[in-house]
């Protein structure tokens, strides 16, 4: 779903003000990249690019600005900031810390603000799709939804959310994806998504003992309106 390719990587030990305008341009300083990743923007037309406010091994802080239009249904990029961890079974993490707070200056849209983590029986999977993939959608606007249908509605890290499932075909492959979705904006957010997991483990069958953590993002998907300018004081996240 969001390609992994990179065209241009950079890394250091912190940043301030990068520009980030090409479609896969990508920014490091471990543990933590932000990534531009325009990865369908051929389904309608537009621009986006990303600055980097601060990017070092204690969180990134960034800024995205975009315009997009056409391919009504169709999510354009996932501008995003990401964390290296050392993947393990979801079974064997015992907490994934994240803190995020968030803005946007035009609501008037169709876009999300979403965690995004991919999971895969093969440790070496690549880490833009997997077996299955969750999404906590901190908010959504305008008419979009999620993949699939609501099938849950739980309450997890005392926010309450609809759950919603489906399936894509991935690498060939078919992706099963559970969204969290948030009924209002989210702006700041401070907490474990380990029990989002459990949840999909007690109660949807989700084999957290044959799966492993590979990926985890935290950005916004576009998929129509603006100018747009979406902007991330801060984020970390830690997995243990």
């Amino acid at each position: 779903m969001k390609l992994a390719l990179v065209l241009a990587t950079l890394t250091a030990t912190a940043f301030s003000q990068k520009e980030l305008c090409a479609q896969y341009d990508s920014v490091s300083s471990p543990p933590y990249t932000v990534n531009n990743n325009l990865w369908g923007k051929d389904s309608g037309t537009g621009s986006q690019c990303v600055y980097i406010d601060s990017l070092s091994s204690s969180g990134a802080a960034w800024h995205t600005t975009w315009t997009w239009n056409g391919g009504q249904g169709s999510v354009k990029s996932y501008s995003n900031s990401g964390v290296n961890f050392e993947k393990k079974l979801v079974s064997d993490v015992h907490s994934i810390r994240t803190d995020v707070d968030w803005k946007q200056d035009n609501t008037n849209v169709n876009a999300d603000v979403a965690y995004d983590l991919f999971t895969a029986a093969d440790k070496n999977h690549v880490t833009s799709s997997g077996d299955y993939e969750l999404m906590i959608w901190l908010a959504r606007y305008g008419t979009i939804q999620p993949i699939g249908a609501k099938i849950d509605t739980t309450t997890v890290e005392g926010h309450t959310w609809e759950v919603w499932y489906g399936t894509s075909i991935q690498a060939g492959a078919e992706q099963k994806t559970y969204s969290f979705v948030s009924a209002t904006p989210i702006n700041s957010f401070s907490g474990d998504i380990k029990p989002f997991f459990d949840h999909l483990t007690s109660k949807h069958d989700f084999p957290a003992s044959a799966q492993y953590l590979i990926n985890l993002q935290f950005g916004t998907e576009p998929f129509t309106g603006g100018p747009v300018t979406f902007t991330v004081p801060k984020w970390t996240a830690t997995v243990n």
